[in-house]
């Protein structure tokens, strides 16, 4: 079974409200991944939404799955482990 690529892109939190999550892989925005300042947040889909074509939300990095996972490593998106 092929599995459709998924795309992956960072919005500003302040187009949260306009996400349709009808849309997207997430399911609220309970369930999105932000950045540790909260200033973007991360989603994911198989087809472009509209909120996205239409020039409603705008996209500030679209990229792949391999790229999203290397971009949730940095510290921009991941906290430090204290021990």
């Amino acid at each position: 079974m092929n599995k459709i690529a998924e795309t992956y892109a960072t919005i500003n939190i302040a187009d949260l409200p306009l996400i349709d999550f009808a849309q997207i892989g997430e399911t609220s925005k309970k369930t999105i991944r932000k950045s540790i300042d909260g200033t973007e947040f991360i989603i994911k889909w198989n087809t472009e939404p509209t909120f996205i074509t239409d020039g409603t939300v705008a996209i500030i990095q679209a990229m792949t799955h391999a790229e999203a996972i290397t971009l949730m490593g940095t510290v921009e998106w991941s906290a430090p482990i204290e021990e």
